[in-house]
C-alpha cells in the first residue's frame, strides 16, 4: 500500500506562482513513476507532468516551460512547481504513483488551484 497526501494548494491571481508537493509513504519500494494530474470542472482528467524512478520528466505541452517537476528523495516528495500560472490552470490536482508488482495506480486526495484576479 502507498499513501499519497497532497498540499500547497490555493487562491493566486494570473501570473503568480503556487508549489505543489505530494508526500508519499507506505510501500513505496517498486513504484515506477510518479506524475500530477488535473480536472477542471465539468472536463476529463489530463496528465500533467510525470517523474520516472530514473529521474526521467515529462510535460504536458500547455505546461512546459512553465511548470517543473522534481522529487526529493530523502523525504519521498513530488513537488510541482508552477509559475506563470493562467486562469486555465484552475482544477484540482492529483498526485498519482504507478507501482509494479503487482502493476496498481495510487492517487492523492487532490487539491484545489484556483487562478483568479
Amino acid at each position: 500500500q502507498v499513501q499519497l497526501v497532497e498540499s500547497g494548494g490555493g487562491l493566486v491571481q494570473p501570473g503568480g506562482s503556487l508549489r505543489l508537493s505530494c508526500a508519499a509513504s507506505g510501500s513505496i519500494f517498486s513504484i515506477l513513476a510518479m506524475g500530477w494530474y488535473r480536472q477542471a470542472s465539468g472536463k476529463q482528467r489530463e496528465l500533467v507532468a510525470t517523474i520516472t524512478s530514473g529521474g526521467s520528466t515529462g510535460y504536458e505541452d500547455s505546461v512546459e516551460g512553465r511548470f517543473t517537476i522534481s522529487r526529493d528523495n530523502a523525504k519521498n516528495t513530488v513537488y510541482l512547481q508552477m509559475n506563470s500560472l493562467k486562469p486555465e490552470d484552475t482544477a484540482v490536482y492529483y498526485c498519482n504513483a504507478v507501482k509494479i508488482n503487482p502493476l496498481v495506480n495510487y492517487w492523492g486526495q487532490g487539491t484545489q488551484v484556483t487562478v483568479s484576479s
